[in-house]
């Protein structure tokens, strides 16, 4: 049982441990949904009530029924996400990768601008305090040490995450039921009317669910989050959460309604310099609840971070990624550390904070990357609903009806492109270009790869394993192979073993790694080809798991040892009657593109994209967990066309 186990079984811990995890983003929403709203226009009914109105009907659209009630029923052995919800289908079409891709990458882009405007929103309210104060350089301290502890884990610091966030949502459904209760008239918003009559009669009202759309923005983490926290745990506190999200927004409209006639300023203040959210405590309160909304803006950025984290892990076993660095800072399953994607998460946040500087303009370009993810994940979820329930009408239903309600939040973000909505565009493109580019040229590089039928090659095998004219290359002489069939091995195996450099060796191992579809499998499977000389040996892995072959195969050969099926010991004689073991050595090929080759342009830019990626990545060695000490590194050309045909002629 992973350690996750004990949180996702419904329990009072499991609800704790959700509210710390997958809230943090959907949970701090009230502190910026409103002042987008309202920002720079006269409060009126029609425009609080209608805004208040699609807020609810948002919140229950999206997060409640799309995500909630369908998209969780979509769980890889537990794990939800959007590349976990892509392997559950992608046997289904090839095309699916494409719609996995770029919600993906709009995930990873909204991780670098969640994290500045949830801190920005909270540490703002200083402003009402210290008029002065500089917000924006408070921002990027607290950013950046938050990005310099990741290294260390968050293990210790997390059991704090849910109690802090139960204060939090407590305290914000208690100052929205202050204000409730002074003008219950609010509930009338729970009419869809009011949100039609918004978008349809106030001027120019359809662009403010551009604006709206903020308080579902979280709700990718619902799902994304499965793993950690289980089905029956997620349903059970988001019940909660949302009592207390919808309560503070009724509060807020009611505040507002109480100042019907003023403007609200370009950064969504009142004549008091307070935020619709923070204009419900009163004066006395303000300094605590700034500092709490600080910390649930920090959880919020964690679990953001933690989650780009887990994403970034997936498309590398999925090899749409490249093999970067992982780190395992505590044993805690799902704590991970990726030292390349975390400085990119920090440069990218840091940047978007110093260049929109204020959380109103932050808005002003936030939710338009995270409208293509909500769009992909309802392409895939179609495709699941239709594959594994075979309910196709209830697919269509799915499908059109959160395809036009998404579409819309499209259209309506889109006017956030001339005010830096491009930015995430531009990182969700570059994003996109990292991974397709990875993936394309690795089918690219693997089209042609030469297979021949081992059996061929067994007497051979034998023959030099005993061929004493032939220096000892290794004990055990152990190949990492790409065939899937146990019957064929590459060429280049063959060419390394006779051709380029005879290789003797008393056991010759071939180790096939394959990753499944679900996330943590661990298996293994032998394949005896030729008794005690020609062993074959397959990894089962699952995407979530870390490929530390060096240790899996250890084990593995120990197993064989003591069943008898192999023998290990050092075959010099002098070495063997000591009974001593013998050595390994790994043969791991660095394919290199042959000058030969003639590619198309379309071929040469993803190829020359993915050869700069590799030079930043590991080696091959490293990203297999393998002892650097017993590997040898082979460059062998790779020809992915086939040269011109062309004539030489012979000078007499």
């Amino acid at each position: 049982m992973r350690q996750q186990d004990t949180h996702t079984q419904a329990s009072l811990a499991g609800f704790i441990v959700a509210l710390g995890i997958i809230y943090g983003d959907i949970g701090t929403s009230p502190l910026y949904v409103f002042s987008a709203i309202a920002a720079k226009r006269v409060v009126t009914e029609n425009l609080i009530l209608g805004g208040l109105s699609c807020v609810f009907w948002t919140l229950t659209l999206i997060t409640t029924v799309k995500y909630v009630l369908v998209t969780l029923r979509a769980d890889n052995h537990g794990e939800g996400g959007i590349f976990s919800l892509y392997t559950l289908v992608r046997r289904y079409s090839r095309w699916l990768i494409i719609p996995a891709l770029i919600g993906g990458c709009a995930l990873l882009a909204d991780g670098m601008i969640t994290p500045p405007i949830s801190v920005s929103s909270a540490v703002e309210g200083l402003e009402a305090l210290i008029p002065e104060i500089p917000t924006v350089k408070i921002v990027v301290v607290i950013l950046t040490g938050l990005f310099i502890f990741q290294q260390f884990g968050t293990s210790i610091v997390g059991r704090w995450f849910g109690p802090i966030m139960l204060v939090w949502f407590l305290m914000i459904a208690f100052l929205g039921l202050l204000h409730v209760v002074k003008n219950p008239i609010v509930f009338k918003a729970v009419n869809p009317w009011y949100a039609y009559n918004l978008l349809a009669n106030y001027p120019q009202g359809f662009w403010i669910l551009g604006a709206v759309f903020l308080c579902t923005t979280g709700a990718e983490a619902l799902y994304t989050d499965l793993g950690h926290c289980g089905l029956k745990n997620i349903r059970t506190s988001w019940a909660f959460v949302k009592g207390a999200l919808v309560l503070n927004y009724f509060g807020q409209a009611a505040f507002l309604l109480s100042i019907q006639g003023q403007s609200l300023d370009a950064n969504g203040r009142t004549a008091k310099g307070l935020t619709p959210f923070y204009s419900l405590m009163p004066e006395w309160f303000l300094p605590v609840g700034i500092f709490v909304a600080t910390f649930a803006a920090v959880i919020a950025s964690q679990a953001i971070i933690s989650g780009t984290f887990t994403l970034i892990a997936e498309a590398i076993r999925l090899n749409l990624w490249p093999k970067v660095r992982i780190k395992y800072p505590s044993n805690l399953k799902g704590q991970i550390y990726v030292p390349s994607a975390n400085r990119l998460l920090w440069f990218g946040c840091i940047g978007v904070t110093v260049w929109f500087g204020k959380a109103t303009n932050m808005e002003a370009a936030y939710g338009l990357a995270i409208t293509f993810d909500m769009m992909m994940t309802t392409t895939l979820i179609t495709i699941f609903i239709i594959s594994h329930l075979k309910n196709i009408p209830f697919a269509a239903i799915v499908f059109f009806s959160f395809l036009t309600i998404e579409s819309a939040f499209l259209i309506a973000n889109l006017e956030k492109f001339a005010h830096g909505g491009w930015v995430t565009l531009v990182m969700s493109f570059a994003l996109f270009l990292v991974m397709w580019s990875w993936y394309s040229a690795r089918k690219i590089r693997n089209r042609l790869v030469e297979f021949v039928e081992l059996a061929e090659y067994f007497d051979v095998l034998h023959e030099l394993s005993h061929d004493t004219s032939v220096a000892k290359y290794a004990t055990n002489l152990v190949y990492l192979t790409s065939a899937n069939n146990a019957k064929e091995i590459e060429w280049k195996v063959i060419y390394s073993l006779f051709y380029k450099q005879p290789k003797r060796a008393d056991v010759y191992w071939l180790v096939h790694v394959d990753v499944t579809d679900e996330p943590y499998t661990l298996a293994y499977k032998i394949d005896v080809l030729v008794p005690n000389d020609v062993i074959r040996v397959d990894f089962k892995l699952g995407f979530r798991v870390e490929p530390r072959i060096n240790q899996f195969f250890r084990k593995a050969v120990e197993a064989l040892v003591k069943e008898g099926v192999v023998d290990i010991s050092s075959r010099y004689t002098s070495l063997q009657q000591k009974n001593i073991l013998g050595d390994f050595r790994f043969v791991v090929f660095d394919r290199v593109l042959s000058h030969d080759n003639e590619l198309n342009v379309y071929e040469r830019i993803v190829t020359q994209i993915y050869k700069f990626l590799k030079a930043l990545c590991p080696s091959e060695e490293k990203a297999f967990g393998l002892d650097t000490s017993i590997v040898d590194i082979e460059r062998v050309p790779l020809m992915v066309s086939k040269p011109r045909e062309f004539q030489l002629e012979r000078i007499s």
